[in-house]
Order: structure tokens, then C-alpha cells, then sequence
């Protein structure tokens, strides 16, 4: 099979657990993230290192973002994601995700140089910030001038299914210059439907499963977080269903 026709799947882990069943399922690359409910937010030293040496054939790439919320970011908060992004290079990690933007809603082409000179040597994906910027053919070129490998977005909707229109129009547009990888919402149910009518040759999902917490005693008096926070059981990813996503892509 022609390399060029082979989709590609990258898939959304919160653990390095989740990277060794994203291996597992046979997925291509990992986007490894702490706080997935705020959208992922930087993985500790710990866990980048972690997911490194537990995997042997995927790709292992960062979130670098300090916080949920919007991405307009102080001097502060881009010396934290300049350590970060060291930290992801020195542990031997093969990209970082990060995007940032102005407060007119445009690319901020600046911080996103000093970003990109810092990651020199690893991929670099701009993600669903571009999601939330004011012109996403503008903010395409903008980050194409400074030279990311790729884009996740799920076309500025709710999910990637509802973005088929835009991300059809950024993959044309994009002319091979850049990767737009679909992501959000991407499952085993419309995965194929996405890859046929956008054009698209890499997808991003989670595939995910709730597993139950291994504890006999529970106690329900104290609680270590939110209220809608579920604390005897967690989020992971599953390898059955990777296989699956795999399996429909290259079908």
C-alpha cells in the first residue's frame, strides 16, 4: 500500500497507562494530557517520562498549556510552557501540541515563534485554539508562515462531525502545506464518514472507557474534588476500541 494513502490516528491520552493502551490498539501517536475535562492542561515530569519509556512504537507528543481557559497568556505563563516545552525535548518526546492567541482573536504570531524556536527538533501541532480565532483561514496561514506540522481542530463546532464543512475547506486550502487532523467527538460510529468527506489524512480521538476503581472501602463523607467528579472510577484509554478506529480507517 502507497504510505501516502495510509490514514493516520492520534489518539487523546490522559495517562501513560492510556499511552500503553493506545500502543496497544495500534495507534500511531498519543497527544498526552493532565486535566482532560478542562480540555488538557500540561502533563507533570512524572507522566511525560513515564509514557516515554513504557512505549516503544508511537509517537508521544505534550500538551504544553499551563491552565484551561482561553489561550491569551501572560509573560508568566510562557515561561512556564518555554520550561515545559525543555522538559518534553530533554525527556526525548517526539512533539508538543500548544496554540496561542491575541486578544482580537487573531494568531499570536510572536509568542508563537518564540514557541516554535523552542521546539525546534520536535513536531509541533497547533491545537483547538485555532477553534476560537476570529479567522480560521487567516489564523491557517498565520500558522503555516510559522511552521507547525499540523492543526487539530473540529471545525470551530461542537464536534468534528458538525465541522465537516470548514474542515473540508481547510484541507483544501491547506494544499498539502500543513496537516489538518480532525478531532472532538471523533468515534467508531463516524470516523469513516469524517475521513470521506473532508479529505482528511490524520483524525484524533479518544477512545475511552470507564473503569472502576480498584478500592473495597469507599468512603462518601470527604470529598477531593468537584461534586460532578466521580471518584471511584476514572476515564481510560481502551485499547479494544483504538483497534477498532485503526481497523475502520485502513479498511
Amino acid at each position: 500500500m502507497d504510505k501516502l494513502n495510509i490514514r493516520a490516528l492520534e489518539i487523546c491520552a490522559n495517562s501513560a497507562r492510556s499511552c500503553i493502551e493506545a500502543e496497544a490498539g495500534g495507534a500511531d501517536r498519543v497527544e498526552l494530557c493532565a486535566s482532560i475535562p478542562e480540555g488538557g492542561t500540561t502533563p507533570s515530569y512524572g507522566e511525560m517520562r513515564t509514557a516515554k519509556e513504557a512505549t516503544r512504537s508511537i509517537g508521544v507528543n505534550a500538551i504544553i498549556r499551563p491552565r484551561g481557559g482561553d489561550f491569551l497568556y501572560t509573560e508568566t505563563e510562557v515561561r512556564s510552557m518555554l520550561f515545559d516545552i525543555a522538559t518534553a525535548k530533554d525527556l526525548g518526546l517526539d512533539g508538543v501540541v500548544f496554540g496561542c492567541l491575541t486578544p482580537e482573536g487573531d494568531v499570536d504570531t510572536l509568542l508563537l515563534r518564540r514557541l516554535m524556536a523552542a521546539a525546534d527538533g520536535l513536531t509541533v501541532t497547533f491545537h483547538r485554539a485555532f477553534d476560537v480565532c476570529r479567522d480560521p483561514f487567516a489564523a491557517l496561514e498565520c500558522i503555516v508562515d510559522c511552521g507547525c506540522d499540523r492543526i487539530l481542530t473540529s471545525g470551530r463546532q461542537p464536534d468534528a462531525a458538525g465541522g465537516i464543512p470548514l474542515i473540508a475547506r481547510l484541507v483544501e486550502r491547506a494544499a498539502g502545506r500543513i496537516i489538518i487532523m480532525p478531532g472532538c467527538g471523533v468515534r467508531e460510529g463516524n470516523i469513516k464518514r469524517i475521513a470521506a468527506e473532508t479529505g482528511a489524512r490524520e483524525f484524533h480521538a479518544s477512545a475511552r472507557c470507564t473503569r472502576e476503581s480498584g478500592m473495597i472501602y469507599r468512603g462518601s463523607e470527604a470529598r477531593m474534588g468537584s461534586p460532578f467528579c466521580k471518584e471511584f472510577e476514572r476515564e481510560e484509554t481502551d485499547r479494544r476500541a483504538v483497534a477498532q478506529l485503526v481497523r475502520l480507517l485502513r479498511e
